[in-house]
């Protein structure tokens, strides 16, 4: 049997070793296991999340300016989102802990991705919903078997989304469970596995990244990518950070605006965004992303509903990048960023594509609106 060696990433060589334990995915996260975790192998779940493609932008950065632009393709994990490397290493940590409940709330993504994991590792998965998440993520979490509660102002109002938080750290302080929250505040061992993405920019780059633009709800992705780049610099596998950008929708400014005013904390808002996904009212991991963008030499980008959809459509029909909203959010401040001359045309710029589009079907129709399938006959097929 064959296992990946954790000691050989960025040396440009896969050194394979013997292993009498059970079969693991070689190209996974659990390659950086060294890196990010203390989880034995014996208990080591995955689905082969990981190792996502880095690709460059081949029509819509040229066309707009940007001449090293290029997209991290995190909707081709398991379960379509980034997601999937929190739950691997999550649920995992859960086995190592002899742990048999998971209790959390999602906007779709991490549901998604906890109850996939769940079900692999045949945990018992209740997650608490954000009341507008889309049906398609919800249908998702329930295939895999998770029992689910949507909760009332969860996700836009920061009192209602604050005490559901409450309830669930009370449900989840027991022996036999465990609180599944995709943020360093709640849940650190799973979000030590987000790290991973930046470890693989690292190994994928060719040219040193200038700067990476991420997407925000609670921060937590945002704080990972600029301390998974800190890890590297740690291990002597890399010289510099690139410049970590935190971008928001204008509706859900916790991080973002506070970031770019030279504030060193974030703030509690009354969500307005109807970027699924991106609707965490509440400082959650705020006041360490904030700091750690700004060691980076980073910035917040407020984006509006607006130029996401707009970018999301574009990205469809300039680069075939099917993604949900949320994983345009990324790269419509990268184009503001462009436009205020924060970024240059020859800059290499990474965007984070963190979800498929087909997590959001409301997404999907206000895409197609325009657009007609009609029913034809055989033979009106010579006229088209």
């Amino acid at each position: 049997m064959l296992q990946y060696d954790a000691d050989a990433p960025n040396r440009g060589v896969s050194k394979c070793v013997a292993t009498h334990h059970e079969e693991l995915i070689i190209m996974s996260i659990w390659r950086w296991a060294n890196y990010f975790s203390q989880t034995p192998e014996i208990h080591r779940i995955t689905l082969g999340e990981g190792d996502t493609p880095l690709l460059r932008s081949r029509t819509f950065g040229p066309a707009r300016g940007m001449n090293n632009l290029f997209f991290k393709m995190e909707s081709m994990n398991p379960t379509g989102s980034y997601k999937d490397r929190f739950g691997a290493a999550s649920i995992s940590h859960m086995l190592a802990t002899g742990r048999q409940r998971s209790i959390g709330t999602s906007s779709g993504n991490t549901g998604a991705a906890v109850a996939a994991y769940c079900a692999a590792a045949q945990i018992d998965c209740q997650i608490a919903i954000v009341e507008t998440a889309p049906m398609g993520k919800l249908k998702q979490m329930l295939a895999y078997g998770a029992r689910l509660y949507r909760v009332r102002g969860m996700g836009t109002d920061p009192k209602a989304s604050e005490d559901s938080m409450a309830i669930l750290r009370q449900k989840a302080d027991q022996p036999d469970a465990q609180l599944q929250i995709s943020a360093f505040k709640f849940c650190r061992p799973g979000m030590e596995g987000v790290k991973t993405i930046s470890y693989e920019l690292h190994e994928q780059a060719e040219d040193a990244i200038d700067h990476v633009f991420v997407q925000a709800g609670g921060g937590g992705l945002t704080l990972a990518v600029a301390d998974g780049f800190g890890d590297l610099v740690e291990h002597g596998q890399c010289r510099r950070v690139p410049a970590v950008h935190c971008v928001q929708p204008e509706g859900n400014d916790t991080i973002a605006g506070p970031l770019r005013e030279g504030l060193t904390e974030g703030r509690n808002c009354q969500c307005t965004s109807n970027v699924s996904g991106l609707q965490v009212a509440s400082v959650i991991d705020a006041n360490e992303v904030i700091p750690a963008c700004r060691a980076t030499g980073g910035t917040g980008h407020l984006v509006t509903d607006d130029s996401v959809w707009e970018t999301q459509k574009a990205l469809a029909e300039g680069e075939g990048i099917f993604c949900e909203p949320a994983g345009a959010t990324a790269l419509a401040g990268a184009l503001d960023a462009l436009r205020r001359g924060e970024i240059q045309a020859d800059d290499h710029v990474v965007c984070l594509i963190t979800g498929i589009g087909f997590k959001d079907d409301a997404a999907v129709e206000r895409m197609n609106a325009a657009r007609e399938c009609p029913l034809i006959d055989p033979a009106e097929l010579a006229g088209i």
